[in-house]
């Protein structure tokens, strides 16, 4: 039995809303990388800056902020001399990790198929190339 166009539009909304809220909460070429660099393990705030290449620490600084917002991270303070501030993933970042896979599987995935494709586009070249 086909679907009415009500019932399509609403099995579309039920699928974008929680992927658009997750979008939401990830958005931005900074968190997925912050959030990975701390899998491997609690680390301070310069730790994390060498490893995520190319962000300044204001920008480093927001985004922990935000995925602290989220429960993504816990800022953790221990009252020593000097301060010392460690980030740490929480149970529930804990849950994106076969997200995370799973991005980069397809990630490879694409990678290979775009040199493929660049290969075979430019074998064909050769095949149809004049000269001049």
């Amino acid at each position: 039995m086909k679907k009415t166009a009500e019932e399509e539009h609403s099995a579309c909304t039920s699928i974008l809303k929680p992927v658009r809220d997750s979008l939401d909460v990830l958005n931005g070429k900074w968190k997925l990388p912050i959030i990975i660099a701390l899998t491997f393990g609690e680390k301070r705030f310069t730790e994390i800056a060498q490893e995520v290449h190319g962000i300044t620490d204001r920008m480093l600084s927001k985004e922990l902020r935000d995925l602290e917002l989220n429960d993504l991270i816990k800022r953790n303070v221990q009252n020593s001399y000097p301060v010392k501030v460690t980030y740490a993933l929480t149970a529930h970042s804990k849950t994106l990790r076969p997200v995370i896979n799973s991005l980069k599987n397809w990630g490879i995935m694409h990678k290979k198929k775009l040199q493929e494709d660049c290969k075979e586009f430019k074998t064909a070249g050769k095949k149809t190339a004049v000269k001049v």
